[in-house]
């Protein structure tokens, strides 16, 4: 797919459809920032010394709609290992937003550990407030981290490709949590975290994709800040609720929907 192709078909717009399909065809280096945040595994327990594929207490979490959120440690492993791979392919910067829960610790730190030469930093999201744990002995999360690997880093600990000045980027984010649910979804990070990055490490005109939309934070702020978007996820509801969102941000740039094959989008 040649680079005209590329914009023509994705770019400001909202794409339903499994990403590592979406992308499949995409130029290397199309994009020039992804800051995404995967699900967090959080259905995947412990019982009896093991981890099990799915929670079945009925109070516990299921923040999505079209995924339970219980993938086995190996495939939550070996899903998320192919997809960092796949995403440094197309944009030099990744930023993964995660929170180290039981379904997704183990594999989070094998990832960071396999793709250690590409992490150059981590920041920490600090909530301001940590949700009770749902079981004894366990530590209330109150912070989550931000994965930053860059795809043609180097030794050391210097960006490549950053626009912030020098000493002014701190590694700890204090950003108040969402608590509500935005029109019926209920797995959102604020807009302002995403800008935060995409202020930092992209200039206006520049390319920001959010691999797993959900509700659009990512693209809003990326709109708001004058950079172009795409957004990708497998909910045809929550690329919905993406779309209003991102009508209501008024630059002057319309926001329409439109259909490519099977896939909806919308610009």
């Amino acid at each position: 797919m040649s680079k005209t192709d590329f914009e023509n078909r994705f770019v400001n717009k909202i794409i339903c459809g499994d990403c590592l399909e979406v992308m499949k065809d995409w130029p290397e280096k199309c994009v020039d920032l992804i800051f995404t945040s995967p699900p967090y595994n959080m259905r995947t327990r412990i019982r009896n010394g093991e981890y099990t594929e799915r929670e079945q207490t009925a109070h516990f979490s299921k923040k999505y709609v079209h995924f339970d959120d219980a993938m086995p440690i190996h495939e939550y492993f070996n899903f998320h290992y192919a997809a960092i791979g796949r995403f440094m392919e197309i944009s030099p910067l990744v930023f993964i937003n995660i929170q180290i829960v039981t379904g997704s610790k183990e594999a989070w730190f094998r990832i960071i550990g396999e793709y250690s030469q590409c992490l150059r930093d981590i920041i920490v999201w600090d909530k301001g407030w940590g949700q009770p744990a749902m079981h004894g002995s366990v530590i209330n999360k109150a912070t989550e981290m931000i994965l930053l690997f860059e795809s043609n880093a180097i030794a050391g600990r210097a960006f490549n490709v950053s626009y912030f000045e020098r000493g002014t980027m701190e590694d700890i984010w204090r950003i108040s949590a969402v608590i509500e649910k935005v029109n019926g979804h209920n797995a959102v990070y604020p807009t302002d975290l995403a800008a935060k990055a995409i202020e930092g490490w992209t200039k206006p005109g520049d390319v920001v994709l959010d691999c797993y939309v959900g509700s659009g934070s990512t693209c809003v702020a990326a709109k708001m800040l004058g950079r172009r978007f795409i957004g990708i996820d497998i909910s045809p509801e929550y690329c919905k609720i993406a779309e209003e969102r991102l009508s209501a941000v008024d630059t002057g740039v319309p926001v329409k929907e439109a259909r490519i094959g099977q896939q909806a989008l919308f610009e």
